[in-house]
């Protein structure tokens, strides 16, 4: 099978390109590395059966190749953290709406089926937990920058639901819950490895808020092997699909965790949001998702533990710092 990552030297579509490869497909990922990276892909360039394209997707004459070239398409390009959406909500919607708008008018061309990747971040304020895909959608006023984000991923699914629905595209939708694992970089807010490297140097731990928010990280493993699972079934397309562990932890308890296995002497410190991101920032309390549709569907059930998902990260992080990266 050939498949097409979009987004691909990123966190998760290189994790995707290296489980795709493994099981004997065929894979080109297309990113121009404004958030991704070589270093992603680097041990993927020798594999004959791996291809690599820099360049943007708006490129539309290349998108349409690719895309006509690929059995399957996986749509993870976006623009991607918090610190990223406040500081360039033009560059968020413009990238994650167009992009998406590109690719699914490519695919129909083909009827080629496509993986669009989702986040709870639709979900907004919502306090009906756990958060099931039919439940309510409730964001913040579109004088907020910090949901456009959520606006524009929210926008992605309608986008691609309605050519599943009126022009029979076979697409299938992935939310995914704070995914994190080895390669995730906490340059534009991912709170994880940003934990983890301030504990490895010794640095004050900066928690936003009062800590009390609260959050389900699923590993990168659990998270790829899902999409794969959905992607395989043909009878799901159409479908949105929670992606996630339901194991919860506050951001002050995972901060303390971090320390306690890091072994580092980090000390804990609380910063109000309006120093972080600026005033009128707002945040979900609560990110607790609900897996039973996933489960029904293909059986998913997290493999993975927080700690599993800690430890991986700490890993990762301590040979980068050694490595001076």
């Amino acid at each position: 099978m050939r498949y097409l990552i979009t987004g691909g030297a990123g966190f998760i579509g290189s994790h995707l390109a290296e489980a795709l490869l493994a099981r004997g497909d065929r894979v080109c990922v297309i990113d121009n590395l404004s958030t991704g990276s070589m270093r992603n892909i680097a041990h993927l360039k020798g594999n004959p059966q791996f291809q690599y394209v820099i360049e943007s997707m708006t490129d539309k004459s290349l998108l349409a190749e690719l895309v006509d070239e690929a059995d399957r398409v996986y749509h993870l390009a976006a623009a991607v953290g918090v610190r990223l959406i406040v500081e360039s909500p033009v560059r968020t919607i413009e990238t994650n709406v167009h992009c998406t708008e590109l690719l699914l008018a490519a695919a129909m061309k083909k009827k080629r089926r496509v993986f669009i990747a989702s986040t709870s971040e639709v979900y907004g304020k919502s306090n009906d937990v756990p958060f099931r895909e039919d439940g309510d959608l409730v964001l913040g006023p579109t004088t907020h920058g910090r949901w456009s984000y959520a606006c524009s991923k929210a926008i992605d699914e309608f986008l691609a639901i309605a050519y599943h629905k009126e022009k029979g595209l076979p697409v299938v939708i992935g939310r995914f819950f704070n995914t994190v694992g080895p390669r995730q970089t906490g340059q534009y807010g991912m709170v994880l490895p940003t934990f983890v490297r301030q504990a490895l140097r010794g640095e004050p731990i900066t928690v936003y808020g009062d800590g009390t928010q609260s959050r389900c990280f699923c590993h990168v493993q659990d998270a790829i092997r899902a999409a794969m699972d959905l992607m395989d079934r043909e009878d799901l397309v159409g479908e949105v699909f929670n992606i996630a562990n339901t194991e919860e932890v506050t951001m002050l308890e995972l901060a303390r965790r971090i320390v306690a296995l890091t072994g580092s002497k980090s000390k804990v410190t609380l910063v109000p949001y309006s120093q972080a991101y600026g005033p009128g920032f707002e945040d979900m309390q609560r990110r607790v998702p609900s897996l039973e549709k996933v489960g029904k569907a293909i059986g998913y059930r997290p493999e993975l533990s927080l700690e599993d998902t800690i430890k991986a990260v700490i890993g990762f992080e301590r040979e980068a710092l050694e490595q001076g990266h």
